[in-house]
């Protein structure tokens, strides 16, 4: 009960406590008024039963006994008994309830209550006799009834109405904090801290909170704004960084490539040689790392290429055919149902395809075919690479997608040269141009990668009229 108490809502917590105060307080009163009262009535009754007995005594003492017995054997709605004091009937008196001998006090016999009252007359000789007067609890029970169905309709009531008022009351008190409430929800969903809660009507510990509230979103906002400024400062540096330093790497590969070209022509020694080549490779890594951090620093930075309505089967084809010249040992292809178009950068989707392809050839055994197929499916272009490999390891996981994680694989001989960026920068691409990407397992139980696109507009709707020609293998 206490666990099921804590889920309801407070003004119902509220409004339930009060009730139960008020409860408790009206059963109290209730118990102390009516057991007041019931022994209030009681005493009465016994008061108004004496006071008939004495009243009977004394007609009989004023008046001709005989003719008092013969008149006063049945009184009302009570019972006329008059006895000697060893409770023998007077003759004339019916014998049947007998009552007993007189007492002085009142008391109950059976369902009666009787009081008695002595009687003395000189037609009598002298010799005392009683009245006794009896009468059944029954009117007495059925006041006590009413009164206690009274007295329990009033507790009801009260409980009533102390739970309808502590549910007024506390939804009233609760009506600023619903608002805040709301108002916290609308921040949440547009997560969006320069918003403000809404101001208190009165001032107490409710519109306290509401201005800590507020203060604190003044606070968050100011701070995320010098976040999002430092954060889009680091973006500019590595994208600025990263396009100066293509230029001296470029000039470095073109020297080195002379340098090495020279001393292949001149025999020199191969230790040179070796040194040359070693600084070649190594600069020429560093030329595709700082190609990547480029792309996915503009990526981060919103600087988006010029963009124009490309065909997305053709940018396959052609990752496809210059993926081909360093896997000879994996079958490479291209299924298609002819044009494809999408509205974007032709060279950072040529970047996602080939990345696509080379992860594939990379992370799957000699004599593995990985395919590439680009279809329509509604309104999106679809590009998916599977391959017939090991398929994605579970340890990856989440961090599939994640810049810098490096995983080795069956023809990966040099992973530890890679960058760990091929699959960000097509998670980046992909999100780019206002489309998705996700991984999963092929048919064939290997890995399936997944790029949905949006389509593009006149060459979609031209080729919407072409006739599907058969799918293209390389």
């Amino acid at each position: 009960m206490r666990s099921l108490f804590r889920h309801w809502p407070v003004r119902w917590r509220i409004a339930g406590v009060s009730a139960g105060l008020t409860l408790l307080i009206l059963v109290c009163f209730a118990l102390l008024v009516g057991r007041l009262a019931t022994d209030r009535l009681k005493s009465d009754f016994r008061d108004e039963l004496q006071s008939t007995a004495n009243q009977l005594a004394i007609e009989g003492r004023l008046g001709d006994p005989r003719n008092f017995f013969r008149d006063t054997v049945m009184s009302g709605d009570g019972l006329v008994r008059v006895v000697d004091a060893a409770g023998s009937p007077l003759q004339g008196t019916p014998t049947e309830p007998s009552f007993g001998s007189p007492k002085p006090d009142v008391t109950q016999i059976g369902e009666y209550e009787v009081a008695a009252q002595e009687v003395l007359t000189p037609e009598l000789g002298g010799v005392p006799y009683y009245v006794q007067y009896a009468e059944t609890h029954d009117d007495l029970d059925a006041t006590i009834e009413r009164l206690w169905i009274l007295l329990g309709a009033g507790v009801l009531g009260g409980t009533l109405l102390a739970l309808l008022a502590g549910l007024a009351v506390a939804g009233r008190a609760m009506r600023p904090i619903s608002s805040l409430t709301a108002a916290a929800r609308e921040i949440a969903a547009t997560r969006d801290p320069s918003l403000r809660l809404p101001e208190t009507e009165t001032d107490d510990e409710v519109a306290e909170l509401a201005r800590t509230l507020d203060e604190m979103l003044r606070e968050l906002d100011a701070a995320r704004s010098e976040t999002e400024q430092m954060v889009q400062a680091q973006r500019d540096f590595v994208a600025d960084a990263s396009h100066e330093l293509r230029t001296p790497l470029t000039s470095i590969l073109a020297n080195l490539e002379l340098l090495e070209a020279g001393l292949a022509a001149r025999g020199a020694n191969p230790e040179d040689e070796e040194i040359v080549a070693g600084a070649l490779g190594s600069s020429r890594r560093m030329r595709r790392l700082v190609s990547d951090l480029l792309l996915l620093a503009h990526a981060d930075a919103g600087r988006a290429g010029p963009r124009r309505e490309c065909d997305l089967v053709e940018i396959a084809t052609t990752a496809v055919a210059e993926v081909r010249p360093v896997a000879p040992d994996h079958r490479l292809l291209v299924e298609s149902d002819g044009p494809v178009p999408v509205d974007g950068n032709p060279d950072d989707l040529h970047r996602l395809a080939v990345n696509l392809v080379e992860n594939g050839v990379r992370h799957t055994p000699p004599g593995t075919e990985v395919a590439v197929a680009v279809v329509r499916r509604d309104d999106e272009a679809l590009l998916e690479v599977t391959d017939d490999g090991p398929g994605i390891r579970e340890e990856v996981g989440d961090q599939l997608f994640a810049r810098f994680v490096r995983g080795g694989g069956p023809a990966d001989l040099t992973v530890e040269t890679g960058t760990g960026l091929g699959l960000a920068i097509v998670k980046a691409v992909a999100i780019a141009h206002g489309g998705s990407v996700e991984a999963g397992r092929s048919p064939a139980g290997g890995a399936r990668f997944s790029v949905r696109l949006p389509l593009g507009g006149a060459l979609g709707e031209q080729a919407l009229t072409d006739v599907p020609t058969p799918a293209a293998k390389l």
